[in-house]
């Protein structure tokens, strides 16, 4: 399966190169490499790490005028999964676009920005109460230059994309934005979302770690008999110039005989040395590429962003307790294309009495292109 998907991505490039030569094409192929090392455990760190976090390929573009595309695939760990493969046409009878094919819902503000512009190495808490991609349809628009919409159908699929499953249990996931303002280094980006969630064995997962992916799952439970699960969210960033301030709050209500609430938040602060500013993209990308204002070399050294957040998913009324997680963050990126990253994260689990405590310090070095 790995080779016949390998040759076929490799087909698809080729046969896409040849034909970009048309002008009815616009055609973009890019990866990233992410290569992690950890030291972790309580107080004596005396576990070690390393692994290739993310591999990624892509090939992107525009047909005709009227459809872009993405094909996304990820090589890590050892196995070959879809991330983005999708087809948008954006011309319709009324405002705005439809996306079809396997990709991220529009839920979570930090979970739409890329992993390549994120400010931690891992993304907060609030990412363990529901997965980051599905397979569906969604319709997006922009009203004005200031809110927008997105709404969409998906289905439970695997690292393929699949649902074969006969069942009329869907996700349907909308969110509204609103960007108060966005002038020069500043900006408002304000955000509500809601979705609703069904599978056919009736059961809700969750699993985290202290924001540390070579770590321990230091919550790992399952819900049975749900009916539906409801998840409510707000977003919140603000950039003036150096400075960024970020927050989310969502929680997740889960349809049982008795109501079982979970909710999950992260704050977050970051500040540019070097007088660099966060970009922003869109509202349904959120954040983009850091452009250095002297690249490192013979020009200068680069920027350098300093980090620091605060995280936490309860599950006290589940009577199942809470993690909370600490972490600070060193970034420097060489050039807009290259990264190194250094993270201490503070994680606790609390269960009644007892407090398990795990520590670690990370590091990433980062190229994508």
């Amino acid at each position: 399966m790995k080779k016949r998907i390998l040759a076929i991505s490799i087909a698809l490039l080729t046969i896409t190169t040849i034909s970009a030569q048309s002008q009815m094409k616009e055609v973009k192929f890019g990866g990233r490499i992410m290569y992690d090392m950890a030291i972790w455990g309580d107080t004596s760190l005396n576990n070690t790490g390393t692994e290739f976090r993310r591999v990624r390929v892509f090939n992107s573009g525009k047909l005709y005028g009227n459809l872009k595309y993405k094909f996304q695939l990820d090589f890590s760990g050892g196995k070959i999964s879809f991330k983005d493969v999708w087809m948008e046409l954006t011309e319709l009878p009324i405002t705005g676009k439809l996306r079809v094919g396997h990709f991220k819902e529009p839920l979570r503000l930090e979970a739409l920005t890329s992993s390549k512009y994120i400010n931690l190495m891992e993304r907060a808490l609030p990412m363990s109460l529901s997965p980051e991609r599905n397979t569906g349809a969604m319709y997006h628009a922009i009203i004005g230059d200031k809110i927008s919409l997105q709404s969409g159908v998906f289905r439970e699929g695997d690292s393929f994309g699949d649902d074969k499953e006969s069942v009329n249990n869907v996700n349907i996931t909308s969110r509204i934005t609103y960007l108060a303002f966005n002038k020069g280094e500043k900006l408002l980006h304000i955000g509500a979302s809601t979705s609703i969630r069904k599978n056919s064995n009736k059961t809700y997962n969750l699993s985290a770690r202290a924001e540390n992916h070579l770590g321990t799952k230091l919550i790992n439970a399952t819900f049975d008999n749900v009916e539906k699960t409801n998840l409510q969210g707000g977003e919140f960033a603000y950039i003036n110039g150096p400075l960024s301030l970020q927050a989310e709050y969502l929680q997740a209500t889960l349809i049982q005989e008795v109501e079982t609430k979970l909710s999950s938040f992260y704050t977050q602060l970051s500040y540019f040395l070097t007088s660099e500013s966060r970009s922003y993209k869109n509202s349904l990308d959120g954040f983009g590429r850091v452009k250095p204002k002297n690249n490192y070399g013979k020009e200068g050294k680069g920027a350098i962003e300093v980090v620091a957040r605060i995280s936490q998913v309860c599950l006290q009324k589940a009577d199942m307790g809470q993690l909370n997680s600490k972490a600070i963050g060193l970034n420097w990126y060489l050039n807009p294309n290259t990264r190194v990253m250094l993270n201490y994260v503070m994680g606790e689990m609390v269960e009644g009495i007892e407090i398990t405590n795990e520590n670690a310090v990370m590091m990433r070095v980062q190229l994508d292109f």
